[in-house]
């Protein structure tokens, strides 16, 4: 077994190419933008839990863990009806605000971090695996890479551990140290189980870390989804060619593309908010922030979430749903005993498929 090399042993002036720099500059503009466009929405709040259950549902995906964002919205993963499926997404999007309060109290990205990430992306508390890691094989059965054994792994990420936090230790641009960083772990592949989820998630942990982001709402997953034959092409190249330089080259355009398309979301987001909030306002006397929050956070809101979050008895809170129906912003479903109200122009933004009949 090949021993795998330590991030501090490349050379960072190889990465110092003209395409990269091009590349770079371009991606550390969007990203600029997105996190001007993020923060004029004033309830950050809104932004983490939609974009979060988003970026849930597509990394679950990867894994082929697959569910609907109908099937999301109707509630939490601790309801009976919730499938396997469901509450797989929901303990990613737990995970990843495990994670961003962790990032934001300590600015560090620790291996106790990553293992409590980890253990509650999986309902275990098992640490770093202490069995050989799962080989990956081509389409015709070879064994193409095979991870550290379990010997190595705690040596490894201690040394990814210091690359992360240290950045006298590999002085380069964080893009580039976040693309460096998410081959290493995803190569190390410490854990059982969760391995690619918890690496998507330390990505944008890292770009919050540097300061890149205020919030957690860069989500790769459905750009990797996308091109996924190419994301495992360029992470073998690495290990097969020494292709360090294409495979940056890759996570800067997953940055950029995937920034682009968020700011696009956000400002759909904040424009059909503000629509909802003067005309709710000018219509109904029961208008406040936060009735508004409330059907923002949840693009299925249910009687007993507006009882709880606006202070109001169930007879209220069910007139205040009926009448947001019955003009038109809301959506009435019914599954089961519960009535769930769909904010129309919310689930039309994140679904992308239209509720108006």
């Amino acid at each position: 077994m090949v021993a795998l090399p330590s991030l501090k042993q490349l050379d960072p002036g190889r990465f110092e190419t003209v395409a990269i720099f091009k590349r770079l500059n371009a991606t550390t503009r969007r990203l600029a933008e997105l996190k001007g466009v993020a923060s004029t929405i004033p309830n950050q709040s809104i932004l983490i839990n939609t974009l979060g259950i988003q970026e849930a549902k597509d990394s679950s995906a990867i894994e082929n863990i697959i569910t609907t964002h109908d099937e999301l919205f109707r509630g939490d993963a601790t309801e009976p009806g919730s499938s396997l499926q469901a509450k797989e997404v929901y303990r990613y999007r737990e995970a990843l605000f495990t994670g961003y309060d962790a990032v934001r109290r300590d600015r560090l990205i620790t291996n106790r971090h990553i293992q409590t990430i980890q253990a509650t992306l999986e309902r275990n508390a098992a640490g770093f695996r202490r069995i050989p890691g799962t080989a990956l094989r081509n389409g015709y059965g070879e064994t193409i890479y095979t991870p550290p054994s379990p010997e190595q792994v705690p040596a490894l990420m201690t040394d990814l551990e210091a690359f992360i936090n240290d950045d006298a230790l590999f002085a380069i641009d964080p893009l580039i140290k976040m693309a460096l960083l998410h081959y290493q772990f995803e190569s190390i592949h410490p854990f059982y189980d969760g391995n690619g989820r918890t690496g998507r998630i330390l990505n944008v942990l890292y770009l919050v870390k540097n300061a890149l982001l205020d919030i957690p709402v860069l989500y790769m997953s459905r750009h990797i989804v996308r091109t996924k034959d190419e994301y495992y092409r360029r992470l073998q190249a690495v290990r097969d060619d020494d292709a360090w330089e294409a495979w940056v080259e890759y996570m800067l355009i997953a940055v950029e593309q995937t920034a682009g398309e968020t700011i696009e979301t956000i400002q759909a987001i904040k424009a059909a908010l503000q629509r909802y909030k003067h005309q709710i306002r000018e219509r109904h006397k029961f208008y406040s922030q936060d009735l508004i929050n409330n059907l923002f956070m949840h693009p299925y809101t249910k009687i007993a979430f507006v009882q709880d979050e606006l202070q109001v008895s169930r007879i209220t809170a069910t007139k205040y749903l009926d009448e947001l129906v019955a003009d038109g912003f809301l959506k009435k479903e019914r599954l089961g005993r519960t009535n769930f109200y769909v904010n129309i122009a919310l689930n039309d933004i994140l679904t992308g498929e239209s509720m108006t009949n």
